[in-house]
C-alpha cells in the first residue's frame, strides 16, 4: 500500500471559517498526538513503523513529510529514495501513511502544528524504529 492524501477543504461565510475532511474515516484511529518542531530548519527524520499505520494533518503552519518504504527493518538500504508530501492547515488534508513507512518531518512555517493519529494504543505492540538523521544521506 502507498501513502494516500485525503482531500479536505474549507469554507467561509460571514461568521468565518470552516475547515472539514469528510472524506477521513477516523475509525481506525486509537490516539493521537500533536508534534511541533523547535524552528523551520529542524528535520524531525527517520522514525517510523512496521506495523503500525499512522495519519498526519497540519493543525497550524505547514509542513514537508519524506516518506521511505523500508526494505529491511534491520539493515535497510541507504540508497532507499523518499517521497515528499506538503501538508498545510489550509486546507486540512490527511496524510495516510500505511505500515512500513519511515518518516522526516520538517515544519515549513514558524508555530507549526501536526497531529498525529495511529492505529494502536500506546505501548500496545513494540513497533518503533529510527535511524541517523543522515542514515539514508538525504538533504
Amino acid at each position: 500500500m502507498k501513502p494516500k492524501l485525503i482531500p479536505g477543504g474549507s469554507y467561509k461565510d460571514s461568521r468565518g471559517e470552516l475547515f472539514y475532511n469528510n472524506s477521513f474515516n477516523l475509525s481506525q484511529v486509537k490516539r493521537f498526538y500533536v508534534l511541533t518542531n523547535r524552528d523551520t530548519t529542524f528535520k524531525r527524520r527517520w522514525q517510523g513503523h512496521k506495523i503500525e499505520q499512522r495519519w498526519f494533518t497540519a493543525l497550524a503552519g505547514s509542513f514537508e513529510i519524506q516518506l521511505i518504504l523500508v526494505d529491511n527493518w534491520n539493515n535497510p538500504s541507504v540508497e532507499l529514495e523518499a517521497i515528499t508530501i506538503e501538508l498545510s492547515h489550509k486546507t486540512l488534508d490527511v496524510l495516510q501513511i500505511p505500515s512500513g513507512y519511515i518518516s522526516s518531518i520538517q515544519s515549513r512555517t514558524n508555530n507549526a502544528k501536526l497531529l498525529v493519529m495511529s492505529d494502536y494504543e500506546l505501548n500496545e505492540i513494540n513497533d518503533d524504529y529510527r535511524f541517523s538523521t543522515n542514515y539514508f544521506n538525504k538533504k
